[in-house]
């Protein structure tokens, strides 16, 4: 059995929240998430937009290694079949097992079954890992943002990237 085939993915539970919080604030760094995210005391990881039903969860065992939060881009119904992953993560352990892969293509499973047309990510243009990891799964640039974040006194670029169901 490889590495890989341990992942499991699963929609998330309100009992993930404590393990969901602690993998966000050690899964990101400066060059794929935002700092004050790792800082900020929260009491939850799930909030009024994005409640467990919208966050899916990969899982080896019982432990959570990552997790990919999908949520209505819009809140208003000219924009509905459009979905955003509004962060995806993987724990550093887990990397290069599959675990992004996995998340992807629950994702995708997920717009799909919700009857989507579009699923919307944004990545810092200095993330080339991740930019590859989403053309891998058919994610294309539609929008780029140049001076868009200042984080650790950098200027950081934003991709907005896309895959059309």
């Amino acid at each position: 059995m490889t590495e890989a085939a341990k992942v499991t993915v699963r929609q998330a539970v309100e009992e993930d929240s404590a393990a969901l919080i602690e993998l966000e604030r050690t899964a990101f760094d400066s060059r794929s998430g935002f700092p004050s995210f790792r800082t900020a005391v929260r009491e939850s990881f799930f909030t009024e937009r994005c409640q467990p039903e919208h966050v899916l969860v990969a899982v080896d065992g019982d432990e959570i290694i990552g997790f990919a939060r999908l949520t209505d881009k819009y809140p208003f119904v000219e924009g509905a079949g459009v979905l955003m992953v509004g962060g995806l993560a993987v724990a550093p352990t887990a990397r290069r097992r599959g675990v992004g892969s996995a998340l992807l293509e629950a994702v995708e499973a997920e717009g799909r079954r919700r009857g989507a047309r579009k699923i919307s990510l944004n990545v810092f243009g200095v993330n080339t890992e991740a930019q590859r990891l989403y053309a891998k799964h058919g994610y294309v640039v539609e929008a780029r943002q140049t001076a868009e974040f200042t984080i650790d006194g950098e200027l950081m670029n934003d991709l907005g990237l896309a895959l059309f169901l």
